[in-house]
This record gives structure tokens, sequence and C-alpha cells, in this order.
């Protein structure tokens, strides 16, 4: 499980990195059921599963946090047993959930009361907290048009745009990442996940900065939202994530190079607000 699971993160089967994180995490249940002759040889069992699962994706700061976490409760503790060992990784597993599901929640909510009635919003990617920030103020009574970016190469804004067009009183249009200066201006406002943010830089999927500049100039505000979990002060290097050629071209490139960056960095300067169950940032 815990490899699959990897392999999933690492060719970006699941979308959102709070569903990652949550995924990862769940998947070192696996190590719960099984036969350990020391407390030392469960330890490096958990340690080493944990680093395939960070490694995976090691831009994912939630991901990596909280599989830290993880294996640093287990280690610090200092079971006296593989039996207390397993059930200290149980306990870690659905604190860090929760922590992560609770927070992305609360983040949804506060995004949620920011978003007025009649208001047409531009999105970019595949945010899970945006898309229930989007999903409570439907539920309110709040009729939206959503504008969503395709999100290319990967194209994970289709994803969205099918899941809002689910929804009770929202209207999405897709429409491919190099049009979004056309319909900026008529956006109230920008609503966008986060991977991360890292002191003063804002790491979101690879065309948010050119997006979020453009909205800066134009004058429509952009809120960014995410559980709490993905602000970091210190202790963690973002990697950007190089993807494979062929989600750009499929045919091999004669005479040229292509590259496939995974993610962006914008300054948080340029954003209006950040939302996160731990409060509001305005910049």
């Amino acid at each position: 499980m815990i490899d699959e699971t990897a392999e999933e993160i690492r060719e970006m089967r699941t979308h959102s990195s709070s569903v990652v994180a949550v995924k990862a995490a769940r998947a070192l249940e696996a190590l719960l059921d099984g036969e350990y002759p020391t407390v030392e040889e469960y330890v490096r069992a958990l340690e080493r599963n944990s680093t395939a699962l960070r490694r995976a994706n090691p831009s994912h700061a939630s991901l990596v946090t909280t599989q830290r976490e993880v294996v640093e409760r287990v280690r610090d503790m200092d079971p006296a047993s593989v039996m207390e060992a397993q059930e200290l990784t149980a306990a870690a597993i659905d604190d860090v959930v929760d922590r992560v599901n609770t927070g992305k929640h609360e983040a949804a909510e506060a995004t949620a009361d920011r978003i007025k009635d009649g208001q047409t919003l531009l999105t970019h990617d595949y945010s899970s907290t945006v898309l229930e920030a989007i999903e409570l103020a439907a539920r309110d009574g709040k009729h939206l048009d959503v504008v969503v970016t395709e999100a290319r190469p990967r194209h994970l804004g289709r994803k969205t745009a099918r899941t809002l067009a689910a929804m009770d009183r929202v209207d999405p249009t897709l429409i491919v990442d190099g049009a979004s200066g056309y319909y900026l201006g008529d956006c109230d406002q920008v609503l966008l996940g986060m991977d991360c943010i890292v002191e003063d830089t804002y790491y979101n999927r690879v065309g948010t900065y050119p997006l979020v500049a453009t909205a800066a100039d134009v004058g429509t505000p952009v809120t960014v939202a995410g559980s709490g979990a993905k602000l970091v002060e210190s202790g963690f290097q973002f990697e950007n994530d190089f993807r494979d050629t062929s989600e750009v071209i499929r045919e091999p490139p004669e005479g040229f190079e292509v590259q496939n960056p995974a993610y962006d960095a914008t300054p948080t300067r340029l954003l209006d607000a950040v939302v996160t169950d731990e409060g509001v940032r305005e910049y």
C-alpha cells in the first residue's frame, strides 16, 4: 500500500496537497499490523517508508511536515515495545489527519464568508479547499460565475470545472491559461489554493505567478486559501518538481529543449489575503 501510494503521489493521480498529505499519512497504517522483532527495526521501517512517501513529492510542505511529525512523535516517545510503537503511530496518524482536514475545512468556511452573491471568481488548478469554499457559498444561497483555467500541461482545471458544474447556483467557464488576462478585468476576485507559503514566497501550480501578477496589474484582488499547516516559517526547503516532457509534447522534440516545472514562485506582496484556519493575513 505504501509503495502504491508513493507512486500515486509521484504521478499526481491524487490532486490537492492536503488530500495528498492525508492519503500518505493513512498509508503508514500498513505498518500497524506487521511483525517486527524489535522496536528499533519497527522505527527504521517507519522512517524508511515515511521517507519514500515524502520523496514522492518533496514540494508538498504539508506532506513533508505531517510525515515528519508522525515519525518524530514515535521516535521521541521511546516506546518500550513494538505494540506501543504501533499504537503511538496510529495515534499520531489520526492526529495529523484530523488537523489537516479540520484546518482545510475551517479555511474553506472562512473563505466562503468572503465570497459575495453574484460574484465572478477566477481560479487556477485544482484545490479541494477552494472547491469546498465555493460549494459552501453556493449552499448559503449565493449565485456564482467561476472562470477556471485549464492549469496546463496537466489540465487539472478541467477536473475543477467538472466538479463545479455539479454544484447548484454555480456556473463554471473553462479557459486556457493564457486567456486569463482577457477575463480578469471582469472578475471580482481570484480565488486560489496553495501548495505552501515559505516566508514571503507563495508556491503553487505553474502558471500562478503570471496570473497573480496580471491580477495585480488590473486591480482584481487575489485570495489564497488553505490549511495553516501549509504556512512554513523555517525548516522546509521547497523543491520544484520537473515532470516528464511528454506532458508538454507527445512526440520527441527535435532541435529544441522542453522543460516542464510543476510549480512557480509568487511574492506574497502581490496577494491581497491568505485565509487559513489560523486567521487571515492581509497584504
